[in-house]
């Protein structure tokens, strides 16, 4: 391994990629900055797995609140813990921050995903976020409210991380939307400079998706080809940020397999792993090598091609942004993420309410 302390320190010392961490849990950021770090991530399914798992940070901070807020709801209590936990997560990452001017040393806080249809919502608590630490990047999700709502935070000087996004169609219309904020802002003489957005791409989630149509369709594909949609979406939409000279870089998440790794290697980007898939790239004899331009193998992607749902992700005109909301892996997604609030807030009732037969 030579100078290298894992893998995926010998990537962020020898490519141009990057490596942030799929929470804020502290020890796993830690962790995580130990190898090479220089980003996290919190949504309310992060939170939750957090508080859970390290609780006994948490827990008098949490009666604390339900006594200084008594007229707050669970939703209220649970949204200021998560403010909380991710200006801590936040701190650790102040360095990475001001060395990159921005760029980098980011935590990602994810809008209410009850907002997706509500713009300006969305834009209010973005602009909030973005004003509790420096180096918040704020994620906006990409459907048909969420893209008007990308370019007005990025007008307002908020970095944004946009999410529930699977496709290249998603990514290009997030480029634009983020491309005409920076040009308004530079037309004002408004600082863009400090400003880092990304665009994530949910690559396992889109597989996950294709897996449940070819079982609800009963069709018949090479297995491996469902292993590989996500990498040819991410890969497709990296050559036309590149092409496009699209002032913001991609973010790969929803990890389901090396390949949503090891297949980036090499580009300006982001890959964002959780934890557990951190120690496992750490323990693997993979080479860390630029693959980020090798082609999908020509005949996986023709069989995913056959896929009319693969189209719609691959194509740069698969759809229109009114159709972002009703594509399977977006509705999959924010059911999930809404769930995920759900399962909060449930945690932050029994704090205030301390169920009596327990």
């Amino acid at each position: 391994m030579g100078p290298y302390k894992s893998p995926l320190h010998k990537m962020v010392s020898t490519t141009p990629t990057v490596l942030w961490n799929d929470s804020c849990s502290q020890a796993e950021l830690k962790y995580a900055i130990e190898h090479g770090a220089v980003g996290a991530t919190a949504n309310p399914v992060i939170v939750g797995t957090v508080l859970r798992q390290e609780m006994h940070l948490w827990k008098d901070r949490l009666y604390t609140l339900v006594k200084e807020m008594p007229t707050a709801t669970e939703d209220d209590i649970a949204w200021k813990i998560t403010e909380e936990i991710s200006v801590a997560g936040a701190k650790l990452l102040l360095p990475a921050f001001e060395a990159s001017g921005g760029r980098n040393g980011r935590l990602s806080m994810q809008t209410d995903p009850r907002f997706y249809r509500n713009t300006a919502a969305i834009v209010e608590q973005a602009v909030h976020f973005a004003g509790l630490a420096p180096n918040i990047i704020v994620k906006i999700p990409v459907t048909k409210a969420g893209i008007p709502a990308i370019e007005e935070a990025t007008y307002r000087g908020v970095s944004i991380n946009a999410t529930v996004s699977f496709t290249v169609p998603q990514a290009i219309a997030v480029a634009e939307a983020v491309e005409r904020g920076l040009r308004r802002r530079e037309a004002e003489g408004k600082d863009i400079a400090s400003m880092g957005p990304v665009c994530t791409i949910m690559v396992g989630r889109l597989d996950d998706w294709l897996k449940v149509v070819v079982d609800k369709e009963n069709l018949i594909v090479d297995p491996e080809c469902l292993e590989w949609a996500g990498v040819a979406a991410m890969k497709r939409a990296y050559r036309i940020y590149r092409e496009r000279g699209y002032r913001l870089r991609l973010l790969s998440a929803a990890f389901r397999n090396h390949l949503h790794w090891s297949q980036f290697i090499g580009g300006d980007m982001v890959i964002s792993p959780p934890h557990r898939w951190q120690v496992r790239f750490n323990a693997s004899d993979i080479e860390v090598v630029p693959r980020i331009d090798d082609p999908v193998p020509p005949a996986l992607l023709a069989q995913l091609n056959k896929l009319a749902e693969f189209r719609k992700a691959y194509e740069p005109d698969g759809m229109t942004v009114d159709e972002f909301d009703n594509y399977g892996a977006t509705r999959r997604t924010l059911r999930s993420f809404i769930a995920g609030l759900r399962e909060l807030t449930a945690l932050v009732r029994d704090f205030m309410l301390p169920d009596p037969d327990k």
